[in-house]
């Protein structure tokens, strides 16, 4: 995380939240605020009453998501067999705040990384409908890979020498060979299809979970439209086995997507292996667990 964005996250406070209601949405001044548990990094979230999300980005390059949420999000919603955030409101700067801020309808529910799922099959199948149902929606118009979302969607290749300077970091703990093969096999395919709408952070954190079933997707500040592969992340990160086979079994995508999609997982969990084993070394140890699956489903399709 920038300096920068950790100093935002000083002034991103309950008090700067209400201050920002009061002035541009009086109608709910009365209704209290309070900060979500585990509300992420990117952006800070609060409850505004039992039924709105206040969303506030946290540094410039995540601001820049906020007006491509409220624009498509609606737009999308009625294609999806799941809730989507809802978009109510959009805030302005203000109190040395500096960019435009979300208000969201309360979706309720779990995430996916902070319960145990008993029934992975079903997830697995439903989390697959709901990529095919976003991929059928027609993206005419739609924003393409960029800054705005961190290139997801588009080539492997813009993280080509991030990827390789994390396996340097990691050559005498990882085996930085078999990776090397999983990370040049993904990057020497491309999306051969016309570009399709991809969610571009597909993780537990983001799928809500009831009753250990789907019950909502949230978080597209890195939509956007271009090769999936991005969206199989997924597979590695919640799935075994066993239950990644039944979300593949949903797509009819060829080896080279899921090469890439494999690709992907790898470079996002060598990352935060490697920069974070000091700083947080929890994530580090679960990024290394991801590592390790990605290199066993390797030796085992390949």
């Amino acid at each position: 995380m920038s300096a920068c964005s950790k100093g935002m996250h000083n002034i991103i406070n309950e008090r700067l939240a209400h201050r920002l209601v009061t002035k541009q949405f009086p109608q709910w001044t009365r209704l209290p605020v309070r900060p979500v548990t585990l509300g992420g990094w990117d952006n800070r979230t609060f409850h505004l009453g039992d039924d709105m999300l206040l969303r506030f980005p946290s540094a410039e390059e995540y601001a820049v998501q906020v007006e491509k949420e409220q624009f498509w999000l609606p737009k999308l919603q009625s294609s999806l067999p799941f809730p989507i955030p809802q978009p109510i409101g959009l805030g302005k700067p203000a109190y040395n705040y500096p960019w435009r801020l979300s208000i969201y309808r309360w979706l309720k529910g779990d995430t996916a990384a902070s319960v145990q799922i008993s029934d992975k099959r079903q997830l697995a199948t439903t989390l697959g409908q709901f990529l095919r149902a976003l991929q059928k929606i027609d993206p005419k118009g739609g924003p393409t890979p960029g800054p705005h979302n961190f290139y997801r969607g588009g080539s492997l290749s813009t993280y080509d020498a991030e990827t390789r300077r994390a396996l340097s970091m990691l050559r005498h703990k990882i085996d930085t060979k078999s990776a090397a093969k999983v990370w040049d096999a993904g990057v020497a395919t491309e999306w051969q299809h016309p570009p399709v709408w991809v969610h571009g952070d597909m993780s537990p954190s983001n799928l809500l979970v009831k009753r250990n079933q789907l019950s909502a997707v949230i978080d597209f500040g890195m939509l956007a439209v271009g090769d999936p592969a991005c969206d199989l992340t997924i597979a590695w990160t919640l799935f075994e086995p066993e239950f990644r086979n039944t979300f593949r079994d949903i797509f009819l995508f060829d080896d080279d997507t899921w090469a890439r999609g494999r690709a992907w997982a790898l470079w996002k969990a060598l990352t935060v292996t490697a920069n974070m084993t000091e700083t947080n070394p929890v994530e580090s140890a679960q990024s290394r667990r991801v590592v390790t699956e990605i290199m066993e489903d390797y030796r085992r399709n390949r």
